[in-house]
């Protein structure tokens, strides 16, 4: 099992930007692809990003493409989520995510991922 510990949220004005950082610890960090995902109030856990185990393979939600941009340090154990030009609509929670299974590009489905964190909590004013 693997620890994950998130940090970097806060409260930013629209158009604003944070960086967040999630660090790993108790497991091989490096051979799992990592994700991020976010829950606001009264709606479901969404997808946000993800990064494969060698940190070629991005992807994300179609909502925060071109704003958000995940990467990993396998050296440090560490997985960031910069997130700029924020909007109101990314106020959330937002956990840290280790995939269950070993090399993988970086799945997209929550069920994928066996290991989270305790969130962060993010919000953007307007």
């Amino acid at each position: 099992q693997v620890q994950l510990v998130e940090s970097g949220g806060g409260l930013v004005q629209a158009g604003g930007s944070l960086r967040l950082s999630c660090a790993a610890s108790g497991r091989t960090f490096s051979i799992y692809a990592m994700g991020w995902f976010r829950q606001a109030p009264g709606n479901e856990r969404q997808f946000v990003a993800a990064i494969g185990w060698n940190g070629y393979s991005t992807k994300y939600a179609d909502s925060v493409k071109g704003r958000f941009t995940i990467s990993r340090d396998n050296a440090k154990n560490t997985v960031w989520l910069q997130m700029n030009s924020l909007q109101p609509d990314d106020t959330a929670v937002y956990y840290c995510a280790a995939d269950r299974s070993r090399y993988r590009s970086g799945p997209t489905d929550a069920n994928d991922f066996g290991s989270w964190g305790q969130g962060t909590q993010v919000t953007v004013s307007s």
